[in-house]
């Protein structure tokens, strides 16, 4: 399929920006510009939004919280934001977490976990399944069911939140009933056929993603990690069961497809879609890009299903 012409829009409007240079980028630098290049939207009206700080790794963490009504025996969502490990941030990400509270008729609770370089791999998925077992055990201060437990995650967000299930099988604890995953990362090879196919001119270039991996993983064997290439995990099985959102135009597509293969042949029922005529990152573009609200809340509608 081509591409959407709202997406078509969306690309043009940064066809003129150059590429840095990424063997020169200041990563702090590259954070700040890239965390403020959106103006921010109007928010969907929920019951409840706070800041809170969680239990991580080596430290308390922000995050927040998103109330869709006033009842506190809702399910529970946890929320990782995606941006390569090295940016992102809870406001980058408000309005997808609004949507996705009021969509899923859960408490969505957004992360803040530890970015790279600063602290590399293995600080971020070690915050986050922190953090997540930190929201279990407040469920009764907080107001929400935790024995009604979703992961979810956009990208790097989405890595995170597989890595939270594994964790958590591991670890034998909390369970963790359903991951909805919006095209992945999954393997720090970057060497798949839609990284040759979709290497830029599509918002997020191959060159970008392989400088992200350079920052998150101190030296490069880590990337045969399963908590940072799950695609390279010896066994799936036990994992929850899933939706995994691809996009027809992304670099990162056919690594999330194929983890999505790899969750099935190990027996966990999943479902995934191909959004066609998308790019990395477009569910975050619901408000302007019409498929983008629709694939939304197919997902959303998986979790509330599976959670309710």
């Amino acid at each position: 399929m081509s591409l959407d012409p709202q997406i078509a829009a969306v690309l043009q409007q940064f066809s003129q920006a150059p590429e840095p240079d990424y063997d020169q980028l200041d990563p702090q630098q590259y954070r700040h510009f890239c965390d403020n290049l959106m103006p921010p939207l109007p928010g969907e009206r929920l019951f409840e939004v706070r800041n809170l700080r969680l239990a991580g790794a080596e430290g308390e963490l922000d995050a927040r919280l998103y109330r869709p009504e006033d009842r506190d025996d809702l399910p529970l969502l946890v929320f990782f934001h995606g941006g390569g490990f090295v940016i992102g941030t809870l406001d980058t990400h408000d309005n997808l977490c609004r949507s996705l509270a009021r969509l899923s008729q859960a408490v969505v609770v957004s992360v803040a976990y530890r970015l790279a370089p600063e602290q590399p791999f293995p600080a971020a998925p070690l915050d986050c399944y922190q953090a997540t077992c930190d929201l279990v055990a407040r469920a009764g201060e907080l107001g929400f069911d935790a024995s009604r437990l979703a992961v979810a995650g956009d990208s790097a967000g989405g890595n995170l939140a597989i890595a939270v299930g594994r964790l958590a099988r591991l670890n034998k604890g909390p369970h963790i009933a359903y991951q909805c995953l919006f095209y992945p990362c999954t393997d720090a090879g970057c060497d798949s056929a839609s990284h040759e196919a979709f290497a830029e001119g599509y918002l997020l270039s191959r060159e970008q993603m392989r400088w992200f991996w350079r920052q998150y993983l101190p030296q490069p064997a880590l990337a045969g990690d399963a908590l940072a290439s799950p695609l390279r995990a010896e066994d799936l099985a036990g994992s929850p069961p899933t939706t995994l959102v691809s996009a027809e135009y992304d670099p990162l597509r056919d690594e999330g497809e194929a983890f999505a293969r790899r969750l099935q042949e190990a027996g966990v029922p999943v479902r995934l879609e191909r959004a066609d005529g998308m790019i990395h990152g477009f569910v975050s573009m619901a408000a302007f890009v019409g498929k983008a609200q629709a694939v939304l809340e197919s997902a959303a509608a998986d979790l509330r299903r599976a959670l309710n």
